[in-house]
């Protein structure tokens, strides 16, 4: 049996992750674990892997950075910096994965945090005027 997988190689394999490596998505997630995102939630790691494939599709030179990290005996909390190009111009979300860990180290539940609205929304010409708007008539 080999040695429980380590929070470092699970942010090495987020820091890392291109195509090919998604061929190594059972190594860091467990076979039953649950991904959710403001766009998605998903059970196993085929589904877990179609997500990272559709990203790859969607964009262009996906990279996250892992900026901190909090770990407690079952899980962990990653802050990180999501970057990418498309239509021209590089892109950085903010967010917050929290995450479980399966008795081996594998990832048992992996919910990101981030705000669509801020993030992206608000960047794209007619919509993001409406955001703003929006955020405004809201604010205290």
């Amino acid at each position: 049996m080999s040695a429980p997988l380590t929070l470092d190689a699970v942010v090495a394999w987020f820091e890392t992750l291109s195509p090919e490596s998604l061929a190594r998505i059972g190594s860091i997630y467990a076979p039953d674990a649950r991904f959710k995102d403001p766009f998605n939630d998903v059970r196993g790691t085929e589904a877990i892997r179609r997500v990272f494939a559709h990203m790859f599709v969607q964009v262009a030179d996906p990279r996250f950075r892992v900026t901190e990290r909090w770990q407690h005996e079952r899980g962990a909390l990653l802050l990180w910096d999501f970057t990418f190009r498309s239509r021209g111009a590089t892109h950085t979300v903010r967010g917050a994965s929290h995450l479980g860990f399966a008795s081996d180290g594998r990832i048992a539940w992996h919910r990101d945090y981030w705000d669509p609205a801020e993030e992206l929304y608000e960047k794209v010409p007619v919509l993001g005027a409406l955001v703003r708007a929006l955020k405004r008539r809201l604010a205290a």
